[in-house]
């Protein structure tokens, strides 16, 4: 099977011929993988370019392993959202409201020096959210990039109290300079920050007038709590994910632990899922939720939708 390598990946791929340092040359690699499709015909690649990046690693001693460490955050729960924002946006304490994470929080800029994750619950499953130092015309730290690029989804922090439209061009021309277009290759939600401060909705109007139509934006505090909870909801949203159920014959369906499958998933999909040989030995399955009556018999390649409820017969 061809790899099928993207324009963005040759372009990496340049920039690890040119660079110079090791770390240069692991965020040329790390960038690869991320832009790397995922299928078999690229398997053996991807085991080579993290052998390379291994070896770098290994070569420059503990330090680069140990900055290393800072940009390699592995992904947990039901997705990966990375928060983004130029200085003093309000990322951190944002962070540290709807997550069990601990970032420091101050009144002043460049708070954020490395990345911090923390567990988000929304319902009933949990979303990783990363905490980053802020983008700023200063050139951003090298490792930042990479976990930008494998994060399932952006989250912009925007202060609605300063010119919050400048804001967000400058942050969509830094992100252009890292190769990571909205709307493209990154899926953006714009939490539009301290609406709190007085005077900020005719500044929230103008930027959902500018962005609605091509992004999700909303309005919150994170100091006072403020739409909260209408964006745990646009985050589980903006992941374009589903929770489905399984349940065993005359058993009630198990809704602590759902299956987590990307929004357009099948129910061969989901068996998959629930283990790597179901798919290949399921015989037939029923489904409570989308299909037209509970209980209904379905084929594998039935379309699943959010919260639906799965019978596996193998």
């Amino acid at each position: 099977m061809p790899a099928n390598l993207p324009p963005q990946y040759l372009e990496a791929e340049r920039d690890f011929r040119q660079a110079k340092s090791p770390a240069e040359k692991i965020t040329a690699l790390e960038e690869m993988l991320a832009i790397m499709p995922k299928h078999k015909g690229t398997d053996k690649l991807r085991a080579e370019l993290r052998q390379r990046i291994a070896k770098l690693t290994q070569a420059a001693g503990k330090k680069l392993a140990t900055q290393r460490a800072s940009m390699v955050i592995p992904k947990e729960g039901a997705g990966q959202v990375a928060i983004i924002g130029p200085p003093n946006s309000g990322k951190s304490q944002l962070v540290s409201t709807i997550t069990n994470a601990s970032p420091a929080v101050a009144e002043y800029p460049y708070t954020t020096q490395s990345a911090t994750p923390g567990m988000m619950e929304f319902k009933n499953i949990k979303v990783q959210l990363i905490d980053t130092p802020p983008l700023s015309p200063q050139p951003a730290p090298w490792w930042l990039p990479p976990i930008l690029r494998r994060a399932d989804a952006l989250l912009a922090v925007i202060d609605l109290s300063n010119s919050p439209l400048e804001q967000l061009e400058i942050l969509t021309s830094q992100l252009e300079q890292m190769r990571i277009t909205i709307g493209q290759n990154a899926r953006v939600l714009i939490a539009a920050n301290k609406v709190d401060l007085d005077n900020t909705r005719p500044n929230y109007t103008a930027l959902k007038n500018r962005y609605e139509r091509q992004l999700p934006v909303i309005a919150i505090s994170a100091k006072e709590g403020t739409g909260l909870e209408e964006l745990k909801r646009k985050i589980f949203e903006v992941l374009d994910i589903i929770r489905v159920y399984t349940k065993t014959p005359g058993k009630k369906p198990d809704f602590d632990d759902p299956i987590i499958l990307e929004k357009g998933s099948t129910l061969a999909d989901a068996a998959a899922a629930v283990h790597k040989d179901f798919q290949a030995r399921l015989k037939f399955a029923r489904v409570w939720g989308s299909g037209k009556h509970d209980g209904l018999m379905v084929r594998r390649d039935h379309i699943l939708e959010d919260e639906d409820v799965i019978e596996l017969h193998a």
